[in-house]
Formats: C-alpha cells, structure tokens, sequence
C-alpha cells in the first residue's frame, strides 16, 4: 500500500525544474506593448475623424475665398482660363456658393461629376465623422468624388465643393503613417520602462522567493532556508515576511514532530517492560490481601485499585497521540469520596508538610467518567504537590492544595488550587499544549494536556484562572441531556 504521507511529501515531477527566465518577463512585456498599442488605437481613431474633418474645412475655406474673389459682376468679367487656375491650386473640380436666393458656380466642366461621398460640415456627429474617415481611407479610390458642404465664414448660406478623393486619402495615409511610427515609439519606450520596473519591483522579487521555497521544501528542518525578510514595506516585504514566519513555524514544528516521534519510539520500548513489572506488582499484592493485618485489609484494595489502572494506562500508552482518547462511561458520582481516592493515591493522605483543604458541597456528585475524572484531578494535583515540593522546607500554613466543588444549576464547577509560583507567562500562552507549558525542569507538561482533552471528552471546559498565590484551575462538566422516556422507564425499573 502506498504511504499517504511519502505521497503527499513526494516533490512533483515539475518541482525541481527551474522556472523560465523570461516567462514573466516576457509576458509583461508583450502585454505592455499590447496594452500600449490599444491606447493608441483608441486615440488615432478619433483623430484620424478630427484630421479629414480639418482638411476639409481647410478645402471650403480656400474655396469660399476663391468663389467671393471670382464672384462675376457688372464691371469684372472672369476668363475660364483663371477660373481653371484657381480651382487647380484648391484641388477641387466645382465650388459652388449659396448667397440669399443667388447660387454662384465654379466648375471645371459644365457637367460637374456626381459624388460617390457627401459630407455635410454643419452637422456631423462623432460616430458619422469616425465613420466617414474610415470609408474614406478603407472603402473609397483614389478617383472617387466627394462634395463637401460647410457654412460660409464670411456672410452667405453655405458654401460646397467637389473634390477627389485621391488628395484627402495620401494626407490621411500619410498622418495615420506618422501616428504608427509615433506609437511605435512611444510603445518602446513605455514596454522597455514598464519592463525594467516590473522586473525589479516583481519578476526579481518573486524569483527570489520561489527559489526559496523550492530549497525549503527540499530540506524543511534547517532554519538556513528559512528566507531573510529584505526589508520592503510593500505587499512583496509583507508577503516575505509572511512567508518567513510560516517557514520559520514549519521548521519548529517538524523539529517538534520529530521529537514526538522519538519519545513514543522511547515509550513504545520502556511500555513493554514497564507492563511486566506492573503485572508482577499486582501478584505480590493478591498475596498481601491475604494478610489479617487490618491495615493491609485496608490499603490492600486501593492498591490493587492504582496497580490495574496503571496496567490499563501501559496498555494503551500511545493513545495520547491518536485522535483521541476512548470516549468517557458517564454516570453519577459521589465526588468527595473521589477526592479523598486522590489524596491517599499521591500519598498525602498523613502528611504534614502540605495542606489538604477540601471544600465541597455535600451530597455533590459529578456526571462524569469515574476514572477519567480521576486522572484529571490526579493530573492537577501531582502538579501543584511538585510545584510546592519544589521549594522546601514545607510550611503546612503556606503550602497547600485547595478542592472545591458546587453545583450551578446542571453544570458540575470543580476549582484545584494551589499557593505555590503559579506559571509564567511564557508557560501560560501554551498552557494545555503538550511539551510546552511545564515549567519545572524534568517536566513534560503533558498532565494538563492529557486532563483538557478529557475534560473536553466531557463536553467541559477547563481553564486557569487568577490565583493569589499559586495557580488555580477551573473545571466546568455539564449534566448529560436526560431523554424523559428513558428516565421514565429507568425509575420504574
């Protein structure tokens, strides 16, 4: 069977290959030049309109000119010879000037050609002028005829030539040639500026971080590779800087594991062992049960008690690191009497250097698991007796271990406390947390993690609360929910 976790550490086939060196630049400076590019589309396409729109107004205005100067009067007579001459060098074929009810004439020919294009300058829109320049410069030749109207500058209706296409189409080649080269230009410089700026400001930054990466996933557990934050205070610094905390947690985190992993190979060897000599002990205690000595009579049984929870423990030593511990058998029970079981199991039972205070209320019973409760309470106390065992000699008035329990309503409120150091800060903010919160040399601290996930197989809480002196822990177990029917049934029983 394949292993799922060599599966999803397994390096993808793609994982080692190094990426491209001008992929991403490269695209940055395609899509620059692209992006440039429809820039200036969207500018010469109105411009182009604007330029034919000005060249013909330029047209009707020499033509209103011509038409007011070679206006035939009474006392001038206009030879066709200058007429000619004048409508050559305005480039056009007839011009034509509207005054009152008077309509003045000059053409090359008396049969002027008819227009293939019209385009009136007194009312043009924006899309028929986008429009008009496009047909003029795509769809018309060089000997197609346009008549232009436009109004008359200087008194008059109006005034309207005819010209050929052919001037009005080199002029507008020749200024969409000039915008090309222009834009060209301008996409260089603005793709080559674009592009160095990115590559410092991204394409660099990114190489450096994936290259990172890829050396970190290779070897997770040296803090070498974790990546050195380069100081920038944009998104790019704030990524790096997220990604060293990340790399940096990682790297204690596997170390963690890795240490895990060698205490349970460690206790997986000592289980063994430690299994047989619990099993011995157990005998030799059958045999002292048999003694008339009414003190044996008495611890006889409390030891056989100890001595089988301790062999079921070694059986299922490991649990701590499964999903999760066997769920509790809850019932209802008596809580003072399990208080006094953990005082004479951690042997204080006659001793004088540290105080016993219980303060319970009476009657109270608890809804809970018998022996996970008591694991918890053992948990919290063999804590508190090593911390005041700690600073010796013990003074009885100073040191002591306080249980208390009351009932609030449908939740059980159980209070261990104790007046000795109490934790440090740095021990509080990993308080339940395996391996982390013990601050006494020698220590584990899995006691108090080992009760918060019982105390949480309960549906419970538990927490530390301000103590002055010491530590106290607070547990909270709420009632089972009761269905009626069943506790009906049960009664009758």
């Amino acid at each position: 069977m394949t292993d799922p976790i060599a599966k999803a550490t397994a390096a993808p086939p793609d994982a080692t290959r190094k990426p491209a060196r001008t992929g991403l630049s490269g695209r940055l400076l395609v899509l620059t030049i692209l992006f440039v590019m429809i820039a200036e589309v969207l500018i010469y396409v109105p411009s182009i309109a604007n330029f034919r729109l000005n060249w013909l107004k330029d047209k009707l205005a020499a033509a209103h000119t011509a038409a007011l100067v070679l206006e035939p009067g009474t006392d001038r007579v206009v030879s066709d010879a200058l007429v000619r001459r004048v409508l050559e060098s305005i480039g056009a074929k007839a011009v034509a000037l509207k005054m009152g009810n008077q309509r003045h004439l000059l053409a090359l020919s008396e049969n002027p050609p008819m227009a293939h294009q019209e385009v009136d300058m007194r009312d043009v829109s924006t899309v028929d002028a986008i429009l008009g320049a496009f047909e003029s410069i795509v769809m018309s030749r060089d000997s197609d005829v346009l008549r232009a109207v436009g109004p008359a500058p200087m008194g008059g209706d109006f005034v309207e030539i005819v010209i050929e296409m052919g001037p009005l189409r080199k002029a507008m080649l020749r200024f969409s040639g000039n915008v090309l080269v222009l834009s060209l230009i301008i996409s260089a410089i603005t793709a080559a500026l674009v592009y160095f700026a990115l590559h410092y400001l991204l394409v660099r930054p990114m190489r450096r971080i994936t290259s990172n990466m890829m050396a970190f996933h290779a070897d997770p557990e040296n803090p070498e590779r974790v990546i050195v934050p380069s100081g920038r205070r944009d998104e790019v610094g704030l990524a790096e800087r997220e990604l060293a905390s990340m790399q940096g947690d990682i790297a204690s985190m596997l170390h963690q594991k890795s240490r895990l992993a060698a205490l349970g190979l460690a206790v997986s060897k000592i289980n063994h062992d430690l299994r047989n000599l619990l099993a011995s002990a157990q005998l030799f205690s059958e045999g002292l049960s048999h003694l008339p000595d009414p003190r044996v009579q008495r611890f006889a049984p409390k030891l056989m008690r100890s001595l089988e929870r301790a062999i079921e423990l070694c059986q299922s030593t490991l649990s701590y690191g499964r999903v999760q511990e066997q769920p509790p058998v809850r019932r209802p029970i008596e809580f003072e009497p399990l208080v006094e079981e953990v005082r004479e199991t951690l042997g204080l039972a006659d001793a004088a250097q540290i105080a016993w205070i219980v303060s319970v209320e009476r009657g109270m019973t608890v809804d809970a698991d018998h022996d996970h409760l008591l694991r918890v309470l053992l948990n919290l106390t063999r804590n508190a007796a090593q911390a005041l065992e700690s600073r010796a000699p013990n003074d009885p008035l100073r040191d002591q271990i306080r249980i208390s329990g009351r009932r609030e309503g449908s939740v059980a409120v159980i209070e261990v406390a104790d007046t000795g150091p109490g934790f440090p800060e740095m021990a509080r903010e990993h308080l339940f947390e395996a391996f982390q919160a013990t601050s006494r040399t020698g220590g584990t601290g899995l006691g108090l993690a080992i009760a918060a996930e019982l105390v949480r197989a309960h549906g419970g809480s538990i927490e530390l609360v301000d103590g002055t002196p010491g530590a106290v822990f607070r547990i909270a177990i709420p009632d089972r929910a009761v269905e009626l029917d069943a506790h009906r049934g049960a009664r009758r029983a």
